[in-house]
């Protein structure tokens, strides 16, 4: 577990290597710096770069932890396993969230690295690399943004938040004028870390994710809880971290509105949980 200062050198860890490894290659890289994984899904040369600048400054912090990092999954997809390993630990680390928006030179993009024990988030941290602003979660102790702690709040009106075009599409043809009018304005950041950002900051209230990749989410996940939040599957039953990636997630900041938005999540029907190809 992690000891007094460790979280500290965690996130001295994460501001370094964007220092090094991301801020000097924003809007300079070049063709051959940029390849697709898949189609619609790239990976750069400063992904790589981050993630192993990560993984080596994690194992000085808690040696004999691995370290499950989103590109080395790409090679080894069975590392994956040891997220939901009983009674043990991992990090879980995305070393550039939002990459399409790094590669598209537009600045949006974040670092995310959880601690997970037993299954659960015990520990998250979400940097904004471009703007400085670093997010730190323990389990039980509460989160901040930049040293102050948040609490979460329903707010008034109709609240607003983060979905993916697809769900932007499924509420505006299938909900009722009046449905509709229960939530307000909807969009996506394409940077689940960002996202997660504004709704602690209260730019925010609510994202919903088809897709939950754990890099993207466990640490948000914990930082909307310790706020006073939550977040869920589309069944209603809690996140977790080693959860199949097409359960879903809503996620806010408060009790009220996640129950807002899960009322009129409920009244869309669309294959929302069907795995993308």
């Amino acid at each position: 577990m992690l000891g007094n200062g460790d979280p500290s050198r965690v996130a001295d860890l994460i501001r370094e290597t964007a220092v090094a490894e991301l801020l000097p290659r924003f809007r300079n890289l070049s063709k051959d710096d940029i390849r697709q994984k898949r189609p619609g899904d790239v990976v750069t040369v400063a992904d790589v770069a981050a993630e192993q600048r990560l993984a080596a400054g994690l194992a000085k912090i808690l040696p004999g932890v691995p370290v499950v990092g989103e590109e080395a999954v790409e090679s080894d997809p069975g590392l994956l396993d040891l997220i939901g390993r009983p009674g043990e630990m991992c990090w879980i680390v995305d070393p550039l969230d939002g990459t399409a928006n790094f590669a598209d030179g537009k600045d949006t993009f974040a670092v995310i690295i959880c601690l997970v024990q037993n299954a659960a988030t015990v520990g998250a941290w979400i940097y904004d690399a471009p703007r400085g602003h670093m997010a730190v979660a323990l389990k039980g102790q509460g989160v901040t943004v930049d040293g102050v702690a948040v609490t979460g709040s329903a707010r008034a009106g109709a609240p607003n938040g983060f979905v993916g075009y697809k769900v932007i599409k499924a509420f505006d043809t299938q909900l009722t004028v009046a449905d509709r009018k229960r939530l307000g304005r909807v969009s996506t950041l394409r940077c689940a870390g960002a996202e997660y950002l504004e709704i602690l900051s209260g730019h925010a209230a609510f994202s919903l994710y088809r897709i939950t990749k754990p890099w993207d989410h466990a640490a948000g996940a914990l930082m909307m809880a310790e706020a006073g939040g939550a977040s869920v599957r589309f069944s209603g039953s809690p996140y977790g971290p080693a959860q199949p990636i097409n359960a879903g997630i809503i996620s806010a900041a408060s009790q009220a509105t996640l129950s807002e938005v899960r009322a009129v999540f409920e009244i869309v029907q669309m294959p929302l949980l069907a795995p993308r190809p």
